[in-house]
């Protein structure tokens, strides 16, 4: 493929779907499926540099999973901080963009100063940017934009009146990010699941049935490959 062709999904963003699932059928413990899928991000991350993606966002953890038992909540979060260790340097090397949206404040304190270290040491790069939804819910997104624009008119820095899709989008957790063009979900299932419900209006959706740690290079590069070959007519 032809980087930064106009056939390029600007913006992908990906459901990564059945870790735990992938470890039980293994017999091992969850975080070893988190661990494998972790192994994923990095090789999706740099399938999409090389391809000329502006923006990759992944659901990484949504405000429904901390209904799972503490421990494996607890080891995710330890294991988002190492992975952030591990890999800022390269992050800087290649000129990714780190950041990350959701309900950053309620995590742990721990992993919230290491998301904000490696967001403020990669600001100023200028090749893809790696958005986490983390601790996100895209109902609740919207309630807190719905929230902060009538505080605004409130105040008197809004004028109903104003109030547009355009406008509305600039209080969402993505403001500054063009709405996704692909979305990818493994593990075969057919849900949202709560991500981006007003971004993805019209975004094209791509199923695979592999699990998110059997998800390789080739199956990112073969969704981008169907996403090029639908017609988007946006309702017209």
């Amino acid at each position: 493929m032809e980087k930064n062709s106009p056939r390029i999904p600007s913006h992908v963003a990906i459901i990564m779907d059945g870790n735990g699932r992938w470890a039980t059928d293994r017999g091992l413990p969850k975080i070893a499926g988190h661990i494998a899928g972790a192994d994923v991000v990095d090789l999706v991350t740099e399938a999409a540099s090389d391809m000329g993606v502006k923006c990759l966002t992944l659901y990484a953890f949504s405000t429904e999973n901390w209904k799972r038992p503490k421990a494996e909540t607890d080891a995710l979060f330890e294991l988002l901080g190492e992975r952030l260790d591990m890999k800022e340097a390269k992050l800087i090397e290649n000129n990714t963009r780190f950041s990350a949206i959701g309900k950053i404040e309620d995590i742990s304190a721990s992993a919230q100063k290491k998301i904000r270290r490696v967001i403020a040491s990669t600001k100023d790069n200028t090749g893809l940017t790696l958005n986490l939804a983390l601790n996100y819910g895209s109902r609740l997104e919207i309630v807190e934009a719905a929230r902060k624009m009538a505080m605004d008119v409130k105040k008197g820095i809004l004028d109903m009146k104003d109030i547009d899709e355009d406008l509305f989008s600039g209080y969402l957790y993505t403001s500054g990010l063009p709405d996704p063009d692909l979305l990818i979900r493994t593990s075969g299932e057919f849900r949202i699941s709560n991500f981006l419900l007003w971004q993805i209006s019209y975004s094209e959706i791509y199923v695979t049935k592999k699990l998110w740690p059997d998800f390789t290079r080739h199956d990112f590069e073969e969704a981008v490959a169907e996403y090029q070959r639908r017609e988007r007519r946006y309702g017209g």
